[in-house]
């Protein structure tokens, strides 16, 4: 702000014809004292003469762009975006008053005035990254999550460096992966691709077992995702079910004699079984089909391999790599000693032995869909692009095959694109979901490298991924701040916190009961092991926690009284708990306050009172079912501001 400022403050100075009628003078010494006082940061004084300024010169869109930008400083915002109204005014393609204005206008809450105030600041100063900043934070008030993160993605072009920025477009793909999966939910929570997606997700919290039923319960079931059997296969075979995951992966070949999925699945079989030469061949063949699967899903391949199968692998790798791709031992090499990360889009290395990206740039013949069918994603992407795809069959195929080949962009984009055209489609919205997921963690990455040592930052992420009930990388990034910083007080929240949203009471309370040998006072740490204990069904032991957890912040209040409330019911202090329960039903999200209320009413025998306390619980369920089927587009984010400054 300051930068820009100065520029605008040098060219009223410079004003052809400026200073020459009778006030002049006046002008001159009014402006100078305010180019002084901002150099001081002394902004009250800058602002007053700037006051003084425009009463002389009114009609001058530059000293009131200048009068805002200095009430700006010191905090007076009606003040600014009044001076930046007037300004605009005068002078709709003034750079200064378009961009704060805008910019107020989104703190304001007013996003949609904003956009058009923003959009012609971006264009009036190309090199500025704060128009699309911006922009991005007001398309995500709007919903509009992927222009978010195209806006974001525009202002990385322009500083790379900025963390917040990667920070920011890490969250508008998390943003839209949420919409769509609530959407999705809407639409038909009992199709294979909604519960494909729910496999997954349990997949992460090592809930293997589960995830393998659902995976079963929906491989006769069509449309399905591609290569269902084997998903099914790798879930088995993280259960140590090797024969049921060799069987998974030989059903998919049956049907699909080239899915790249379950070749993989059997390469990891071969490791297992320290045949290094039969997993060398089968992952050579899926290096030559396709380079970009194999890179993304390297780390699948090597997740929970034992030392002793790994050991035995790389040997093979050292025997056999003067006969092998050059990227692709590098690459094995890497993950099996933990120090490849996952690349993507234009990211991924193509070797010259072996690589399509090297060939002359005809594409081959056949079609999309033989080359989807034969693992060859990236030909697939080649032949589709060539065409330019509009119909429904061929975007999905093009989400199919991008996401595939490790090309989440244009598989996002080719979801987005199926959206528009087919809103109802699920498969669409399950390429969306899988790929913005993808893009996040990758965006969010950048944001580490770029905070490497930062307890923060690892913190922060943390938070965002248990907000979104992904514990499993909560947990990951907690661990990373308290290895920085042990004696960091909300990284052992945070775990603790994790624990409990994941179901695992006995850590959580074990995580927290530690933590209180040092804070014993905490309110906060004292609520999270009152809750686990309540979860665990220990009341009493739960109920001095619960006292502790009183001087707690305000917002948190109404949630320990429903806890007590809770366990003063279970110690039958009836008038006790209803109480409690009174004062705990502002954190009654889901009814289940007003429903201990009722029952506590009618074993009291104030019936009247319970019935009311049941139909506030209906009245409650019925919003939230209303809110869960609320279009995602009309669904305001709910994700509070938490972008780094």
């Amino acid at each position: 702000m300051k930068h820009t400022f100065q520029l605008l403050l040098l060219l009223l100075l410079a004003k052809p014809g400026f200073g020459q009628q009778q006030p002049a003078s006046t002008l001159d010494s009014l402006l100078e004292t305010a180019q002084k006082a901002q150099a001081a940061n002394d902004y009250a004084t800058a602002a007053n003469a700037y006051k003084q300024a425009v009463r002389l010169q009114p009609n001058m869109a530059e000293l009131w762009a200048n009068l805002g930008l200095m009430e700006q400083e010191t905090g007076e915002t009606s003040e600014a975006v009044s001076s930046f109204q007037h300004a605009n005014r005068l002078n709709p393609s003034l750079y200064v008053p378009n961009l704060f204005l805008g910019i107020d206008y989104v703190s304001q809450g007013k996003a949609k005035e904003a956009i058009p105030l923003l959009s012609k600041a971006e264009k009036a100063n190309a090199s500025d990254a704060q128009p699309r900043l911006a922009l991005g934070r007001a398309y995500t008030a709007l919903g509009k999550y992927s222009l978010a993160a195209q806006t974001y993605k525009h202002a990385i072009d322009l500083n790379p460096k900025q963390s917040s920025t990667w920070f920011s477009l890490g969250i508008a793909y998390l943003d839209q992966m949420e919409a769509d999966s609530r959407k999705l939910s809407s639409k038909d929570q009992s199709s294979p691709y909604a519960k494909t997606l729910f496999a997954e997700s349990l997949e992460k919290q090592s809930r293997y077992s589960e995830a393998a039923k659902i995976y079963l319960s929906v491989l006769d079931v069509k449309p399905q995702p591609p290569c269902l059997h084997s998903e099914l296969g790798w879930s088995l075979l993280r259960q140590q079910r090797r024969p049921e995951a060799i069987a998974a992966f030989k059903a998919d070949q049956e049907t699909n004699s080239s899915c790249a999925l379950a070749i993989l699945g059997q390469a990891r079989l071969a490791i297992d079984s320290n045949d290094g030469d039969e997993a060398l061949k089968l992952l050579s063949q899926l290096w030559a089909r396709d380079q970009g699967f194999v890179t993304t899903q390297i780390s699948t391949l090597t997740e929970g391999v034992a030392t002793d199968h790994a050991t035995s692998f790389s040997s093979t790798l050292s025997e056999r790599h003067e006969a092998m791709p050059v990227a692709l031992f590098g690459l094995l090499t890497g993950a099996l000693s933990g120090t490849t990360t996952e690349m993507v889009g234009n990211a991924i290395p193509h070797d010259s032995k072996t690589s399509p990206a090297t060939a002359p740039e005809v594409i081959p013949p056949g079609t999309a869909e033989a080359y989807f069918q034969a693992g060859e994603y990236q030909r697939c992407i080649d032949r589709l692009s060539s065409t330019r795809p509009a119909t429904s069959n061929k975007l999905l195929l093009l989400a199919t095959c991008s996401y595939f080949t490790g090309d989440f962009e244009l598989s996002s984009q080719a979801s987005s694109s199926l959206a528009s055209l087919v809103p109802d489609s699920t498969a669409g919205l399950y390429w969306s979901i899988k790929s913005n997921e993808k893009l996040a963690l990758q965006a969010l990455a950048h944001y580490e490298e770029l905070e490497p040592d930062s307890a923060r930052s690892h913190i922060l992420l943390g938070d965002i991924w248990r907000q979104r009930n992904a514990y499993t990388e909560a947990l990951d990034e907690y661990r990373k701040a308290q290895q920085i910083d042990p004696s960091d007080q909300a990284a052992v929240l945070g775990i603790s916190s994790a624990y409990l949203g994941n179901n695992d009471i006995e850590k959580a309370i074990e995580t927290a009961r530690t933590a209180l040998l040092k804070n014993a006072d905490d309110p906060e740490l004292n609520l999270i092991m009152a809750e686990a204990l309540v979860a665990h069904h220990d009341y009493a032991e739960a109920e001095p926690y619960l006292n502790k957890s009183l001087k707690a912040k305000p917002q948190m209040l109404p949630h320990v009284h429903a806890l007590l409330g809770q366990v003063y019911a279970e110690a039958g202090r009836n008038t006790d708990a209803i109480a409690q329960l009174k004062l705990g039903t502002e954190s009654d999200s889901d009814g289940s306050v007003h429903y201990q209320l009722a029952r506590l009413y009618r074993e009291t025998g104030d019936d009247k009172s319970a019935a009311a306390a049941l139909e506030q619980m209906k009245t409650i369920q019925k919003h939230e079912l209303e809110r869960e089927r609320t279009n995602f587009e009309e669904a305001p984010s709910t994700l509070p501001d938490k972008s780094p400054q």
